[in-house]
């Protein structure tokens, strides 16, 4: 039996972190994928629950040895994905949220051709610009590069199946929801996950 990989992107500071997480919690089927990272803690982030977060030799170490399906350099920072892990789930009939850049997602899409794919888009870029300044976390230097960067991402939403608007965050999270769950309805899916019920079909 198969799980579904959802792959779910969105330029930073358009919520996608958030939308990921209450589904998951209202969701009791799906399964969070944690990433690797070099970038450093944000204050509130736990080692293994947000990220997994090694040092830039670890890191590459570990892209050396393929233990990667998709890594990328992000706003200076490198981030990958566990091939292993995301088969393990997969294989074993589980669904999986992966919160990824664009660039991590065509990566994903090769190596899992059958993977959800959704972009998440803020309102508009000056809501933002609000969320990203509300954070309190980042230098003048990083809000502007992650701006500038927002506009080249959100360039590539035509490549995603489906796009939510992240306008308000319950209508977004029953969004996701509902992809989520026409996913599971596919023929395939159900076939699989309710072999007993059309073992009449192979029945003369």
């Amino acid at each position: 039996m198969s799980g579904t990989l959802f792959t779910v992107t969105a330029p930073s500071g358009a919520g996608k972190t958030t939308l990921v997480r209450q589904l998951a919690a209202q969701d009791a089927g799906l399964r969070l994928s944690v990433s690797f990272t070099t970038r450093a803690p944000r204050e509130g982030e736990e080692n293994g629950r947000e990220y997994h977060f090694v040092d830039t030799a670890r890191f590459f170490a570990m892209r050396e040895a393929g233990e990667f399906v998709e890594w990328a350099e992000v706003h200076g920072n490198f981030y990958g994905t566990s091939r292993a892990w995301l088969a393990g789930q997969i294989s074993q009939g589980l669904d999986t949220l992966l919160e990824i850049d664009w660039q991590g997602a065509l990566q994903v899409r090769q190596a899992f051709p059958d993977a959800v794919s959704v972009f998440v888009l803020p309102p508009s870029l000056d809501e933002l610009e609000t969320r990203l300044r509300g954070r309190g976390t980042d230098s003048e230097e990083t809000i502007l590069r992650r701006l500038r960067g927002a506009r080249d991402e959100m360039r590539h939403l035509r490549e995603f199946a489906y796009v939510i608007i992240n306008s308000r965050l319950p209508d977004a999270i029953a969004d996701l929801a509902a992809i989520v769950r026409a996913a599971r309805l596919r023929c395939a899916i159900q076939r699989q996950r309710h072999s007993e019920y059309f073992s009449f079909l192979a029945q003369e």
